[in-house]
């Protein structure tokens, strides 16, 4: 019995469906939901809906079933495009990064007041620090705390593409050309402009690229998530 934000919805059968959830204390976990093919459940059945997930199963392996109790709907958004982009951005990258039934009770943390501010703003700036709080669940974070050539603290301008370190403009010298701009605050808690959001979305972009490409075999970003992109560098 767990609580969890409800990730996506496919047909199984005439008339069930097979549900992934990303829940607070056993990750990202799928289940069976009987009748869940059904127009009566199809409102609750969205993502981003929060619910009370019983899970039962005869052996711990297999996919089991699920009886869940909405708690809280954010069909709200639907009015919103951008934030309706959002929120499904969230939703899949939650579900194509994080293996299946790995806790990361940090994140769980992170993301529901993220799904909460969803169209006020500056939610943006607020998402592309999720990204990157994604990538330190994952194993990759980056380290902006120092410059890897020199050691300072200060004037961090850049990230190596190669091993996500921060690299001041004196240290980056004749390479500056090659590395990611670092945005002036990421790591802040303001809201950022429309050049830094862009920067930082290149920044965890390429990041996130790279490792969905080497841990899971090639597998792409989500079309959700370049469609957020697009949509905010648009309006900003």
């Amino acid at each position: 019995r767990d609580e969890g934000v409800i990730l996506s919805l496919r047909p199984h059968g005439e008339t069930a469906a097979i549900l992934e959830v990303f829940t607070r204390s056993h990750g990202r976990h799928a289940g069976v939901v009987r009748g869940g093919g059904s127009r009566r459940m199809a409102a609750m059945l969205q993502p981003g809906t929060q619910v009370q997930a019983d899970w039962r199963a005869r052996l711990g392996e297999h996919l089991g079933t699920y009886t869940l109790e909405p708690l809280q709907s954010r069909a709200h958004v639907l009015s919103d495009r951008l934030a309706l982009a959002g929120l499904l951005a969230i939703c899949a990258l939650l579900r194509v990064t994080l293996p299946e039934r790995a806790a990361h009770p940090g994140l769980w943390a992170a993301t529901m007041p993220l799904l909460d501010s969803l169209g006020t703003p500056p939610w943006p700036s607020a998402y592309l620090r999720w990204e990157l709080r994604l990538r330190d669940e994952l194993g990759y974070g980056l380290d902006l705390s120092a410059c890897a050539a020199t050691g300072a603290t200060d004037g961090l301008a850049f990230v190596s593409p190669r091993t996500g370190r921060a690299v001041s403009r004196t240290g980056a010298g004749d390479w500056a050309d090659r590395l990611l701009p670092l945005p002036p605050g990421l790591t802040g808690t303001a809201a950022l402009d429309a050049e830094a959001l862009a920067q930082g979305f290149r920044l965890t972009g390429h990041f996130l690229n790279r490792e969905l490409a080497e841990g899971a075999h090639g597998r792409p970003l989500p079309e959700a998530r370049g469609r957020l992109i697009d949509l905010i560098v648009r309006k900003s």
